[in-house]
């Protein structure tokens, strides 16, 4: 049945002009908006709704987003640089800058305004 549909995915905030200052100043992801949403227009043709909640909104407990990288050090850095704050994790063997290595690609986690979770990932 929807085998030929272009589907998308989509994530809640509690406030659209703030998550739009930061998918578009702070992580440079080109966003759109209409109806009150965001589009963020992601590499490889991937668009993702972002729709507001108000008060209703509750953080994604879970990775909304991952970005994969080729250098995960510099990828940190110079998202730190532009105050991005690198979630810690009890029990993850995460170093200084935040990232987790071992179990699988590095990995390190921060939160967008609205305190849903993202990544980078080296490839």
């Amino acid at each position: 049945m929807f085998a030929d549909t272009r589907a998308y995915s989509g994530f809640s905030v509690n406030d659209v002009q703030a998550a739009r200052d930061f998918y578009e100043g702070v992580l440079g992801i080109r966003v759109s908006e209409a109806n009150g949403m965001l589009t963020l227009h992601l590499a490889g043709g991937r668009d993702t709704l972002v729709y507001p909640k108000g008060d209703r909104h509750a953080p994604a407990s879970y990775t909304i987003l991952n970005f994969p990288v080729a250098d995960i050090e510099q990828a940190v850095d110079r998202l730190a640089e532009r105050g991005v704050r690198f979630a810690r994790y009890p029990g993850m063997p995460q170093d200084d800058k935040g990232v987790m290595r071992g179990d699988g690609p590095p990995i390190a986690w921060f939160t967008d305004p609205a305190g849903n979770i993202l990544s980078v990932v080296q490839e």
